[in-house]
């Protein structure tokens, strides 16, 4: 497709869906409909549906698109601060009775809560301003995602209805994030606790319901108490890099072998657990071995980066040290229009990378690293301005 053309259409997919006051009431009459059928009763239909009003501002940062591609490092620095690791200490402690009381009865450490905790709402700071229903209805109403914020929209009625909530209560964040922990609404429906015992469960104004639906949501997925979330390593120096992949496990032995040792040079644990290795920034990066509950927490929020953020911040407010790999000089970011034309030189080299839409996904990663193993550079797969100098030369 003529790069003309390409921008054209990425430009037209992401400008904000816009509906007529008729076209949306009809929408909201339509989900109404949908909501009677499903058992939702006329009052909370009549209280707290039908009064929904669009949010254009909603459409528009679900469909923003951010102009540089951020690093790891830049996330890392962001959300693993200083501030948030002290104010994360102090938490700790002020609520070490409660945390503990959550651990004994749902197996999730208390540093790891505090960790998502101050991650979702800076230890519940910032719960958002938007008015959810309005969100999950603005949403439900713009095809692109319709169906996914139309289910939303109905467990929140639900919760609703079974008196958990209140629709004035009901703020959060654009896509319909709720409470300390921002859940969305079918997830809370699906784990919420009432830690309290007064009949309801409330993820704002109750931090023991918000910690213990938490905490269920994460045993449900399967964590495992007693294992870490994964560690940082040190590689050797013939390390092969087509190895790290999130999505290939080997048993710590085999890693071992391999020479990959504990980022302080000791060996890695004696353990029947298997590890994937991950390269956020590359080889120049920091490298980790990421276990069992590093995938658990992936299912609350899909990105690595995420991850380990939380596994990283949950090491140091329980006393461990930190990040140990220091950023290289020139680390900078890939703007979007240079990930773009990253991907659309691949292709010219016959390198497949997908769509030409300045995303990196896995086949765009897959591409730079075909393209580096035949190349004889570091084939990890991180795509850097380097990497992009280079592909401007052929």
């Amino acid at each position: 497709m003529h790069p003309v053309l390409r921008s054209l259409l990425l430009a037209l997919l992401f400008l904000p869906f816009t509906v007529t006051a008729e076209e949306f009431r009809a929408c909201v009459d339509r989900l109404a409909d949908q909501a009677a059928g499903e058992g939702i009763s006329v009052a909370t239909i009549d209280g707290a549906l039908r009064p929904i009003e669009r949010q254009v501002r909603v459409v528009e940062l679900d469909r923003r698109q951010p102009e540089f591609v951020q690093t790891f490092w830049q996330y890392y620095a962001a959300r693993v601060s200083d501030t948030r690791l002290e104010t994360g200490r102090e938490r700790l402690e002020e609520y070490r009775p409660l945390l503990e009381r959550v651990h004994a009865d749902y197996g999730v450490r208390p540093e790891y809560l505090v960790s998502l905790w101050g991650l979702e709402t800076n230890f519940g700071s910032h719960f958002g301003s938007m008015p959810v229903l309005d969100s999950l209805g603005t949403l439900a109403c713009d095809p692109r995602r319709a169906r996914f914020f139309g289910e939303q929209l109905m467990a929140a009625l639900r919760l609703i209805d079974a008196g958990h909530m209140a629709p004035e209560q009901m703020r959060g964040s654009w896509a319909g994030a709720m409470g300390h922990m921002q859940f969305m609404p079918a997830t809370f429906e699906r784990h919420a606790v009432d830690a309290t015992g007064d009949g309801r469960s409330d993820p704002w104004q109750n931090l023991e319901d918000a910690l213990a639906t938490g905490a269920n949501y994460l045993r449900n997925m399967g964590w495992r108490d007693g294992e870490r979330w994964g560690r940082e390593v040190s590689l050797p120096d013939d390390f092969d890099y087509g190895l790290a992949d999130i999505g290939s496990r080997r048993p710590l032995a085999e890693w071992a072998d391999l020479g990959v040792r504990r980022v302080d040079g000791g060996a890695l644990p004696q353990a029947d657990m298997e590890a994937a290795m991950l390269l956020p920034a590359g080889h120049r990066g920091p490298a980790f071995l990421v276990y069992h509950n590093f995938h658990v927490i992936m299912r609350w929020n899909t990105s690595t980066s995420y991850a380990l953020a939380v596994g990283l911040l949950a090491d140091q407010l329980s006393g461990q040290p930190g990040l140990q790999t220091s950023e290289p000089a020139d680390s900078d970011p890939l703007r979007r229009d240079d990930v773009e034309e990253l991907q659309q030189r691949l292709a010219d080299q016959g390198f497949d990378p997908g769509p030409v839409d300045g995303i990196l996904g896995r086949q765009t990663r897959a591409a730079v690293r075909a393209f580096q193993r035949a190349n004889d550079l570091p084939a990890d797969g991180y795509p850097d301005p380097r990497l992009l100098e280079q592909l401007r030369t052929l």
